[in-house]
């Protein structure tokens, strides 16, 4: 998978003009509050539109403002997880991740609820509501519902910012297996460190709405002037 990103876009008196691309695993998306991460994922999600640019995803273009082609965000078929799970009250866990698959034709489908359920660890609470689960196992509901509506990219913004800790450290070994196991590219937003270093295969440092550096991990955090 090849994610192309090129855009501009003013927001009051912040200005984002970030270019970039990456190939696959898991690109983090790191900077400080108020350096346009989140304003960049939802150009990506088809969430915002960019007042020029361009956006491509495993070579389907769904932006360009040049030819006036923007693809509506339920036509993109993006997962995206936010800080929240936003999982729906009234139904099991079993009855959220199925809701995921209605988004789907059936000829598309190339993740199946069992194996889905098996790497999320999450068999044992599919009878349940939301409202009896931990925060962690909120987001692992969230992530396995965005999963099997077979999305072609998976967007992460922030979202282990509300969990403390202990669930943090609980989520993080799942988004690890999310990333080597799963087909599915991620695009990660976060501000924490020790995240993107354990998590990321590629990272895109942003600063004053600008890509400052995108690269490795490794080749980032290497370099002094950064």
């Amino acid at each position: 998978m090849n994610l192309e990103v090129d855009v501009y876009r003013r927001l009051g008196g912040f200005t984002l003009a970030a270019q970039f691309t990456a190939d696959g695993g898991l690109t983090a998306l790191f900077g400080r509050s108020g350096t346009g991460k989140t304003t960049l994922v939802n150009i990506i999600s088809g969430l915002l539109r960019p007042e020029r640019g361009r956006v491509v995803v495993d070579g389907r273009v769904l932006v360009d403002t040049a030819q006036d082609v923007f693809i509506p965000a339920h036509r993109r078929r993006l997962g995206y997880i936010f800080q929240e799970p936003r999982l729906f009250p009234h139904l099991t866990v079993r009855q959220n991740l199925l809701y995921g698959r209605w988004f789907t034709p059936a000829t598309e489908r190339r993740e199946t609820l069992d194996r889905i359920i098996d790497l999320l660890d999450i068999s044992g609470l599919l009878s349940r509501g939301p409202s009896l689960l931990s925060g962690g196992e909120k987001q692992r509901v969230a992530i396995g519902r965005a999963l099997l509506a077979n999305p072609r990219l998976l967007l992460m913004d922030e979202p282990l910012a509300s969990l403390d800790e202990a669930r943090k450290a609980e989520i993080l070994p799942y988004i690890e297996r999310l990333r080597d196991e799963s087909r599915v590219p991620i695009v990660y937003v976060s501000h924490s460190l020790p995240e993107i270093t354990r998590l990321a295969t590629t990272m895109v440092l942003l600063a004053n709405g600008q890509v400052a550096a995108a690269g490795t991990v490794s080749d980032i955090m290497g370099r002094s002037d950064l």
